[in-house]
């Protein structure tokens, strides 16, 4: 016999996910959250207001509900680890992608070097801001967005970990810096900085995946 707990718990369970169906394919207004998933309207924009604040959907511009961060960081690796993996091949250094968490970043992706020598972190990892080329980003340090105005990348050398250096390039998605995508470099592999060898090809990277996020997560 289900308790009426039970039956609540399902009742709320079963709303959660027709508003998600109705907001999979394209943004909606509360009014359309309720057509969709025929909800009424109040219970519809109560349920997506609360749904909004754990991240599961997001508000538009416009007022409109959409899919929240939590679907779109899954997007997001989806999108980044082929770019990423390409990105490691064409210059045989490890390539990944950094995520900011309130005062530090993690290691969200990582395609290591196949290289005996490598730079390398694993995935989950998490480094205080600002420190290193991501850390500047993340953390819109005033210095690491203008050397990204004048170069198209951020690049450190030896200044997190001596004889290793980084450059990375922001991944914007809707016009916000959601991620960063970084390649870590020997230093003993540099021929004139992180920046000047690899920074058209990371710059490159993320921007693919920006272009392929928004294509994903598109109204």
């Amino acid at each position: 016999m289900t308790s009426p707990e039970s039956s609540g718990s399902n009742r709320m369970l079963a709303r959660i996910v027709a508003i998600l169906d109705a907001v999979e394919g394209s943004a909606a207004s509360a009014s359309e959250l309720a057509r969709r998933s025929g909800l009424s309207v109040s219970t519809a924009h109560r349920l997506a207001l609360s749904m909004v604040e754990y991240g599961f959907l997001r508000r538009t511009e416009g007022g409109d509900f959409q899919l929240g961060h939590r679907f779109v960081r899954t997007a997001l690796e989806s999108a980044a680890l082929p770019v990423l993996t390409g990105l490691r091949d064409a210059t045989g250094e490890t390539a990944q992608l950094w995520l900011r968490r309130g005062d530090e970043r993690i290691c969200a992706l990582s395609v290591d070097s196949q290289q005996e020598l490598k730079a390398t972190l694993p995935v989950g990892a998490r480094l205080a801001l600002p420190a290193g080329s991501s850390g500047g980003l993340l953390a819109r340090q005033p210095d690491a967005l203008e050397e990204l105005e004048r170069e198209g990348w951020v690049e450190s050398v030896a200044k997190r970990t001596p004889g290793l250096g980084s450059v990375s390039a922001p991944v914007m998605a809707r016009g916000d810096l959601i991620a960063t995508v970084c390649l870590a470099v020997p230093l003993t592999r540099v021929q004139e900085s992180p920046g000047r060898d690899f920074g058209g090809q990371v710059r490159a990277a993320a921007e693919r995946i920006g272009l392929e996020l928004d294509r994903s997560t598109q109204d």
